[in-house]
C-alpha cells in the first residue's frame, strides 16, 4: 500500500501539483488544528513558502512538507528544547544531519513541533508552549518526547514530522496516536551535531504506512561523521524493498520488567495480537515471566539512573542549577534525582548494561523477536497524570516497556492495534535483533495488510487533501 508521503512527492515531481501547494495546505492545516491541540513550538510560514517558490519539485520527498521537533537544528531557526530557559536561543547555521538529509531528498520545513522539556517525558507538556493534546481524545497526552510531531501527523496537518527515541519517545507517541514508529539500531542513523543521552538516543521516523516508514528509513539513515556510536562505512541495508522475512523464533512478555499486570484491557488486547501473529507465521509463541530475564537486575530503573545524570552532565550542572527556577517541576524533579545520584550506582548502571546486551542479543539470536505491548498505560492525562488525583510529575519507568532497547541498542518497531475505551489505539511492540531493521519492516507491513489501521485520528482530514 503506498502511503501519503510517497503520493504527494509523486504528484509534485509529475507536475500535478506543487511544492507551492503542498506547503499552502500544510499551513492551512496548521491553522485550523493546531489551536486545538498545541502541536507547534515554533511557525515559519515565509521561510517555508519562499523555498517552495524556489524547489525543484525533484527528490524521493518532493515538495513534502516537514515539521522538525524542537530538539533538532534547522538552519534559521532557534532550538529551545521545550524550555523557557532556553527562549533567547539564536539562529541555528547549520541544519541537523537528519533535518539536511529530508532537505536534501526533497522536504520543505514548515515549522517545528512541541516536545515536553529537554526531551525527558513520556507526556508532552512544557511552560514555553503550554500542553500538547492527542487528536485521538483531546483529554489524553500524545505521549512524548516527539508528541508533537505524532499529534501533527495524526491530525493530518503535516506527512512528517520528524522524530526521536532516547527511552521511547518514537514508539510511545506512535502507540498513542495510531502510528507507526521505528526505533533504529543505535548507531544507524547518524546524528551531527550530536544529541543529548549519546550513546542512548536515535533519531528515526514516524509514518502512518509501512511504505512511507521504509521511504523515510532510506532517506534518513546511514552513518555521520562526528557521530561517536555510528558506524561509518556500515553496509546501508535495504529499506525500500519487501522480502516477506519471518522470524524463527517469536518470544512474549506482557513485561520485561516485574512492574505487576498490565490493565485488563490492554493486556486482552495485547495477547489477541500474540495470538493473531502466532497463527498467522504458524510458529508457537514462548512466554517470558517479567522480570525474569535479567535477575535481580532491573533495566527500566538503571536506564532512570543513567538518563538523570547524563542528562544533567550534558546541559551542565551549573547551568541547571542556574536556571532551575525556569525549568518545568518535572524537569526539577528529573535533574533533583541527577544531581542526588550516587556516583557508585550509575557506575553499576552502566556495568550492568553489559549482561543486557548479552541477554537480548542471545534472546534475539538467529532472527527471533520479542513482543510487548508498547505501553503499559491505555494512556494518561495531557498533563500527565495516569490519573485524576495524581500528580503532574515525572512518569514512572513501570508506565513505559521502551526503554530497555534504547539501553542495548536494539530495534523496535510499534504498531497499532484495535481502539480501547480510553479512545487511543493499543499498540504491539516488536523487539529485533541488532540492525535487523528490515526484518521489523517485513512484519509490520505483513501486519498491516491483515490488520489495516485508519491513517488519521477520527474527525481529522486524510492526506488526500494534499492532492486536492
Amino acid at each position: 500500500m503506498s502511503g501519503p508521503i510517497s503520493r504527494i512527492a509523486q504528484a509534485v515531481s509529475e507536475g500535478k501539483s506543487s511544492p507551492t501547494k503542498t506547503v499552502t495546505r500544510a499551513l492551512q492545516n496548521i491553522e485550523s488544528s493546531n489551536p486545538t491541540l498545541n502541536y507547534m513550538a515554533q511557525h515559519c510560514p515565509e521561510a517555508a513558502l519562499e523555498a517552495a517558490a524556489n524547489h525543484s519539485a525533484i527528490g524521493p520527498l518532493a515538495g513534502v512538507p516537514v515539521l522538525v521537533k524542537d530538539l533538532e537544528q534547522v538552519i534559521g531557526l532557534p532550538t529551545r528544547k521545550g524550555s523557557l530557559a532556553l527562549s533567547d536561543a539564536p539562529p541555528e547555521k547549520v541544519d541537523g544531519t537528519v533535518v539536511a538529509r529530508l532537505k536534501a531528498a526533497g522536504a520543505i520545513v514548515v515549522g517545528k513541533t512541541t516536545l515536553p522539556e529537554f526531551a525527558i517525558e513520556g507526556y508532552t507538556a512544557n511552560r514555553a508552549t503550554g500542553v500538547t493534546h492527542n487528536p485521538w481524545n483531546l483529554e489524553l497526552s500524545p505521549g512524548g518526547s516527539s508528541g508533537g510531531s505524532a499529534a501533527a501527523i495524526s491530525a493530518g496537518a503535516v506527512p512528517i514530522a520528524t522524530a526521536t527515541d532516547g527511552g521511547g519517545s518514537i514508539r510511545i507517541p506512535a502507540a498513542f496516536c495510531g502510528l507507526v514508529g521505528l526505533k533504529p539500531s543505535n548507531g544507524v542513523i547518524g546524528r551531527w551535531p550530536t544529541q543529548d543521552w549519546i550513546d542512548f538516543s536515535t533519531e528515526g521516523p514516524f509514518a502512518t504506512t509501512v511504505s512511507d516508514l521504509r521511504l523515510l528509513m532510506s532517506v534518513i539513515a546511514g552513518a555521520a561523521n562526528g557521530d561517536p556510536i555510528g558506524e561509518v562505512g556500515m553496509r546501508p541495508q535495504d529499506y525500500l524493498n519487501f522480502q516477506n522475512q519471518t522470524p524463527t523464533k517469536i518470544y512474549a512478555a506482557t513485561r520485561t520488567s516485574d512492574f505487576g499486570d498490565l490493565p485488563a484491557e490492554l493486556e486482552q488486547v495485547f495477547r489477541g495480537a500474540v495470538a493473531e501473529l502466532s497463527d498467522q507465521l504458524n510458529q508457537q509463541v514462548t512466554w517470558i515471566e517479567p522480570g525474569s530475564l535479567f535477575g535481580t537486575a532491573d533495566p527500566d530503573l538503571d536506564w532512570f539512573t543513567t538518563a538523570t545524570a547524563e542528562h544533567l552532565v550534558s546541559l551542565g550542572r551549573d547551568w541547571v542549577v542556574e536556571n532551575f527556577d525556569l525549568l518545568h517541576p518535572a524537569s526539577q524533579e528529573f535533574f533533583t534525582q541527577g544531581m542526588n545520584a550516587d556516583l557508585d550506582e550509575y557506575l553499576e548502571a552502566r556495568r550492568r548494561r553489559f549482561e543486557y546486551v548479552r541477554v537480548m542479543d542471545e534472546l534475539l539470536a538467529g532472527d527471533a523477536i520479542l513482543l510487548t505491548p508498547t505501553v503499559a498505560e491505555i494512556g494518561w492525562f495531557a498533563d500527565g497524570r495516569l490519573s485524576p488525583d495524581s500528580p503532574a510529575a515525572l512518569s514512572p519507568p513501570e508506565s513505559y516497556s521502551t526503554a530497555l532497547q534504547n539501553i542495548t541498542g536494539h530495534p523496535a518497531i510499534s504498531l497499532p492495534l484495535p481502539v480501547m475505551s480510553s479512545g487511543l489505539p493499543g499498540a504491539l511492540q516488536i523487539t529485533a535483533g541488532r540492525y535487523r531493521e528490515d526484518l521489523l519492516l517485513d512484519m509490520a507491513q505483513n501486519w498491516e495488510r491483515t490488520n489495516p489501521w485508519q491513517l488519521n485520528a477520527t474527525g481529522y482530514e486524510a492526506f488526500d487533501a494534499f492532492l486536492d
